[in-house]
């Protein structure tokens, strides 16, 4: 628990913060400045801590040995008026969040492989062994749960610019149960394995990929 703890938060705390922050500088490059006139663009963590997704779920999650670890920041504000096109900005801006967190496990990967090199992959201390295979796979999972398509995460916005604009209003409308619909996902038995399997795969793959480099 206590190894957890070390490795799991602020590496967590860390990848939702960037999470937050490419969402924020894709608005701005379309066009809108909210994030940045709101002091969100930084990667101070105190602007980007929410209780309930920062903290609580994150803490259950630990204690209750689920093998399952995720979690978000307060959403970057966005003022989708201010985009040149609403519709490719909303879509883009709404995947640079999952598209960050891809990123960052490629980055951690590259340098597992690179240490890999220079040390050896017998060389390399067991810490930072742990400490990437932790970020890699906290960083896919992020990335998973951020694109499923319950109102308000990220998928969702992707889902409501391509229906038509009354089945869109409706499907946003569901918004309102999403927090519901999160925390029922972690009492479901088996089923945040089976949606998290892709991030597992795909971090064994990357590890393999990191250290076979050595």
């Amino acid at each position: 628990m206590i190894e957890s703890i070390v490795y799991l938060l602020p590496v967590l705390l860390f990848s939702v913060i960037v999470h937050e922050c490419a969402h924020g500088y894709v608005a701005e490059w379309w066009g809108d400045p909210t994030a940045r006139m709101l002091g969100r663009l930084t990667l101070n963590p105190l602007p980007h801590i929410d209780l309930f997704g920062s903290i609580l779920v994150p803490g259950l999650l630990l204690l209750s040995g689920s093998g399952i670890l995720f979690g978000w920041a307060k959403p970057v504000p966005v003022t989708p008026q201010n985009f040149r096109d609403r519709r490719m900005g909303d879509i883009t801006v709404s995947l640079a969040g999952p598209a960050s967190n891809v990123l960052l496990a490629l980055a951690i990967a590259t340098a597992l492989a690179v240490a890999g090199l220079v040390w050896g992959a017998r060389g390399v201390p067991t810490a930072a062994l742990s400490l990437g295979y932790y970020g890699i796979l906290l960083n896919l999972v992020l990335a998973v749960f951020n694109l499923l398509p319950i109102p308000p995460l990220d998928g969702s916005h992707v889902v409501a610019n391509l229906l038509p604009r009354p089945a869109a209003y409706r499907y946003e409308s569901l918004g309102q149960y999403g927090l519901l619909l999160v925390f029922l996902l972690m009492f479901i038995p088996g089923l945040l394995g089976t949606i998290f399997l892709p991030a597992r795969v795909a971090t064994e793959l990357l590890m393999r990929f990191a250290l076979g480099m050595s």
